[in-house]
């Protein structure tokens, strides 16, 4: 494994750092620097009067994602396990005062956002993370009660049950697939038999599937996604110009800069469908350039968490798989969107969408997978090192 080691000579504490997981990580957050730049320019300036305006801010985001994951590098992951039920009130707590008027803010018909002035935060984000992170402690501290019995199954997921129901009253049906695919990958990782765990995708499936029609405006954006070109100026817009960027871009692209389609053209140019203007202005090679960044990321995520599982800290490991997952789920669903595989959601491209709450919850999760990484290799270490043996009788003859 490449691996990068650091020494902090005041306590001779080694961390080891898992370069392909922090270097697709750092190349992901560059491109989506220059790529939001590019996108937002004409929008900033009509909107804002300054076009590098979502450069700077996106810039700051990035900033203070960077400085989060150095404060969570420090932070041993037996931390975030003594904290679970902590994180667990804070991620109800955000959602219920998201819901609060006065406090929420309305954006598209939504109330998803706390706004702080400076920044509005995404509650959704942090909840899930702080959901993952209980639901692993969770699986530890109730391991042999989740693989042994119904109820033990069943705890957990009342408790997504009801972050569901906070969820859908927002509405955000999105987060509230993400969280649902990361609880139920890591309960399932957890060894739970395949009997429970059959039963439990089943019902998910058809709990999604009965909300995904429940409402007007969902099954609207079903049947748009089954024939955007049917209505291409109302329920479809948003795809097919995103198609038209894909098809703009071909194979090499038409150059950085260069899209029409962010011209006012494609809305959420810089957020929910930035991928579409990478296809349009790097073209295939680009977006493949992408893919295969996620894919080492989600790679390593899983590889560096199996490492955990392998060493016996089982709680870095359920950790590390539910971060991996949300990650990859949110990257997954956002993908699909803009290509046309998934139904239109407003989910951001993890390290690369602008968004402030997005940038910097992404950046805490590759901070945890490289912590969940470095306590790994340490634990191996210290087990493959031979025991030292002291010289208690002076000078050897």
């Amino acid at each position: 494994m490449s691996t990068l080691t650091l020494v902090a000579s005041k306590n001779t504490q080694t961390m080891t750092l898992d370069m392909p997981l922090l270097g697709s990580a750092l190349a992901l957050a560059a491109i989506g620097l220059i790529m939001v730049t590019s996108a937002s320019v004409d929008f900033a300036d009509d909107a804002n009067g300054q076009a590098l305006y979502y450069m700077w801010r996106h810039l700051s985001y990035l900033l203070a994602g960077v400085a989060v994951g150095f404060v969570i590098l420090r932070l041993p992951l037996q931390w975030w396990h003594k904290q679970s039920w902590i994180l667990l009130v804070v991620a109800l707590g955000f959602l219920v005062a998201v819901l609060i008027p006065g406090i929420g803010r309305t954006v598209n018909g939504s109330t998803r956002w706390i706004s702080l002035g400076v920044i509005n935060i995404q509650a959704s984000e942090i909840a899930k993370v702080c959901l993952a992170i209980y639901t692993a402690s969770y699986l530890v501290r109730r391991l042999d009660e989740v693989r042994g019995s119904w109820w033990g199954f069943a705890k957990p997921l009342l408790v997504l049950t009801l972050v569901a129901l906070l969820l859908l009253m927002e509405p955000d049906f999105g987060a509230l697939v993400v969280t649902m695919c990361a609880v139920v990958g890591m309960i399932f990782l957890s060894g739970v038999a395949l009997s429970r765990f059959a039963a439990l995708l089943m019902f998910c499936v058809g709990s999604v599937a009965l909300l995904a029609v429940s409402q007007p405006y969902r099954l609207k954006r079903l049947t748009a996604y089954t024939d955007p070109w049917a209505d291409q100026f109302d329920s479809g817009y948003q795809l097919t110009q995103a198609l038209i960027a894909f098809g703009r871009g071909e194979w090499s692209g038409v150059g950085l800069g260069n899209s029409i389609q962010k011209l006012f053209y494609l809305p959420e140019a810089h957020t929910d469908f930035v991928f579409a203007i990478i296809a349009e202005e790097l073209g295939l090679l680009g977006s493949l350039l992408i893919i295969v960044l996620f894919g080492v990321l989600l790679w390593r995520g899983m590889h560096v968490s199996r490492m955990a599982e392998r060493a016996g800290q089982l709680f870095n490991a359920y950790t590390g798989y539910g971060v991996t997952l949300l990650l990859g789920g949110q990257a997954l669903i956002n993908l699909g969107v803009n290509t046309g595989l998934l139904p239109t959601k407003g989910l951001t491209l993890p390290l690369i969408s602008y968004g402030g709450s997005s940038l910097i919850i992404s950046s805490l999760c590759v901070a945890i997978l490289l912590r969940i990484g470095s306590e790994a290799v340490s634990c191996e270490q210290n087990e493959e090192a031979p025991p030292k043996v002291k010289n208690r009788g002076g000078a050897q003859r």
